[in-house]
């Protein structure tokens, strides 16, 4: 059985939680603690959130190379295309959604959850860069059924967890949410949400930040 440490309000380790769920694989949650402690980080050098032991002595962080080693592992259920044209879509749509849509987004998490200040240059910055992905992300998506085509991908996996906090840390920040130019987003997260193994991940989300909420 694996074994998947982190918490869940890292939206990276939901990502790999909904991906073992969606594989039908048996794996134990273990909380990390922050900042993480040094027996933590004898398995996960860098302290990276999450990071899953796949058997004694032997562990991964860094959640693609967790994904990858998932897919080449348990290649059932495919969260890949098996065209390696159709593969590497994925993998862009995964690459242009995390790089500059969620990791611009996390420059505003400090004042939109945690009770923190942002800066009026981070802000034009931040808007800037996500207006600019948010239109190149809807010219390369489909919105009509899965992100890359017709199956479910680890595209739409990052996507159902992702694009919420992006949505609603601008809302918070700038009164608008951003991403609200792509047509048919709110519907296609909205079917992914009907998904038993997305609302685990979500209930577990809500659960933990519940607890943290004083």
């Amino acid at each position: 059985m694996y074994r998947l440490y982190g918490f869940a309000l890292s939206n990276y380790y939901n990502l790999v939680k909904l991906t073992l769920l969606e594989k039908g694989l048996p794996f134990e949650e273990v909380p990390v603690s922050f900042p993480p402690q040094p027996e933590f980080l004898q398995k996960s050098p860098m302290g990276k959130i999450p990071c899953l032991e796949i058997d004694a002595g032997r562990y991964l962080s860094e959640s693609q190379v967790i994904l990858d080693y998932l897919e080449e592992t348990h290649p059932e259920p495919a969260l890949y295309p098996e065209d390696p044209y159709a593969r590497a879509k994925v993998r862009e749509l995964m690459r242009v959604l995390e790089l500059y849509l969620e990791l611009p987004a996390r420059r505003l998490y400090a004042q939109a959850f945690f009770g923190g200040t942002v800066s009026e240059d981070t802000r034009r910055e931040v808007r800037a860069q996500i207006e600019k992905a948010g239109a190149a992300f809807g010219q390369m998506a489909r919105f009509e059924g899965y992100l890359a085509g017709g199956e479910l991908s680890l595209a739409d996996l990052a996507a159902v967890i992702h694009l919420p906090l992006v949505s609603l840390a601008t809302r918070r920040i700038y009164g608008e949410d951003l991403l609200a130019p792509l047509v048919g987003l709110p519907d296609y997260l909205g079917r992914l949400r009907q998904r038993p193994c997305v609302q685990t991940v979500l209930e577990g989300q809500k659960q933990a930040s519940a607890r943290r909420t004083p």
